[in-house]
């Protein structure tokens, strides 16, 4: 066989192999949809409350949808460093475990009720940073430093 024929073969096996790691590590969730891929459940990691802090400031502003983007970095710039830990656990939570950002975003403008699971202190503020009493602009998000 020769160096292509050789190389190739190799890959498949890999790739073959790599299939059968995922599907067995892989923990289908029982409200997934026939169409939608499976999410594994959120795992909380050991961290420092600083590093939290980071993670969720980037995580706010990393967020998949421009609409997300702009509400949940302008409230992380706004309220994340005055967070006590079980605030910073509350927003991590509402980050980390919807698996759709529209979801995040029709709790927080009201046009969904928010599941009680996620009816928390950092949701109410959320939904007073949406309204935006003091008529802020934000059309972009915060600059980091």
């Amino acid at each position: 066989m020769n160096l292509v024929g050789r190389r190739t073969a190799n890959f498949i096996k890999s790739a073959a192999r790599l299939e059968d790691v995922s599907r067995i590590f892989s923990r289908p969730l029982s409200d997934v949809g026939p169409n939608e891929p499976s999410i594994p459940p959120y795992e909380w990691r050991v961290e420092t409350v600083d590093v939290k802090r980071a993670r969720l400031l980037y995580q706010s502003r990393k967020r998949g949808m421009l609409e997300n983007d702009l509400l949940l970095s302008t409230f992380a710039a706004k309220h994340l460093k005055t967070m006590d830990e079980s605030l910073l656990n509350q927003y991590d939570l509402l980050l980390n475990v919807p698996s759709n950002d529209w979801d995040i975003y029709y709790w927080a403008v009201g046009n969904k009720p928010t599941p009680k699971e996620f009816q928390t202190k950092v949701m109410e503020l959320l939904k007073q940073h949406v309204k935006n009493a003091n008529k802020e602009q934000r059309i972009r998000q915060p600059d980091l430093h």
